[in-house]
């Protein structure tokens, strides 16, 4: 594995591409993950193995990437996506997204649906900034980040989250349950049922929002929020195969 830079303006941001076939599948990684994570690297691997292109890459202030986490936003993080997508790949792409990876894949096919031949996502989590932060925030929490522009909430893995008002506010214009969504490919959405960071019901509020003739909802029993024991990572590739074969590329 050889890890690499793209260079733009003021930031480096850390990827890894393999060339293979007529397309290219896309990872987008969580917030304050990075493309280590054990569902990119399998995925990699599987895809080196079957001749498909694959990219995976580290948002700014993630992982290897340059920049501050705190300083930086959805807008940056979209912006970063679009950016490696469209320099590092070319023909039709798969975005992969997982969990605020599924709310960037959305927001790519917004600006690259020509090119986008399909979506799957593992526990999509769109709109979290404002439906999971700002919405479950006590009033304290909510009079701390006005003040102090920041505030921290404690984390299931790491580090506790330190969440800005920057982050919020920005997270506001790329909302997309306030308005219709099309999508023209194929949709899969995975989702477990002991995910206590992403609930079931988002899952379902995406099924019942998207205007889409050919998406799917499979819930995992028992499946958490990684979603990456040796059921789920087999699940997810064969998830990914199936639309491979559904929309014709290879």
């Amino acid at each position: 594995m050889t890890i690499k830079f793209l260079t733009k303006k003021n930031k480096n941001l850390a990827y890894s591409a393999k060339a293979g076939g007529d397309f290219t599948l896309v990872f987008l990684g969580g917030f304050m993950s990075d493309m280590m994570g054990s569902k990119a690297t399998y995925l990699e691997e599987w895809a080196e193995r079957n001749h498909y292109g694959f990219l995976r890459f580290d948002y700014s202030g993630h992982g290897q990437s340059s920049g501050s986490f705190q300083n930086c936003t959805i807008s940056d993080w979209v912006q970063d996506a679009y950016e490696m997508i469209t320099e590092k790949t070319k023909g039709p792409i798969i975005l992969i997204g997982s969990s605020m990876g599924g709310w960037i894949s959305f927001l790519i096919y917004q600006k690259l649906r020509d090119r986008v031949a399909g979506l799957v996502t593992i526990a999509a989590a769109p709109d979290f900034t404002e439906d999971y932060f700002w919405s479950n925030f006590s009033d304290m929490q909510k009079s701390e980040l006005l003040s102090s522009g920041r505030i921290f909430l404690p984390s299931d893995y790491d580090e506790p989250y330190p969440i800005t008002l920057k982050l919020i506010e920005d997270g506001r214009n790329h909302l997309i349950f306030d308005k219709p969504l099309i999508v023209q490919c194929p949709i899969r959405m995975l989702q477990g049922t002991d995910d206590n960071s992403v609930k079931i019901q988002t899952a379902t509020k995406l099924l019942d929002h998207i205007n889409c003739e050919n998406m799917r909802l499979t819930l995992v029993a028992a499946a958490d929020h990684s979603f990456s024991s040796p059921t789920c990572l087999k699940l997810l590739q064969q998830t990914i195969y199936e639309l491979i074969i559904e929309v014709g590329i290879s």
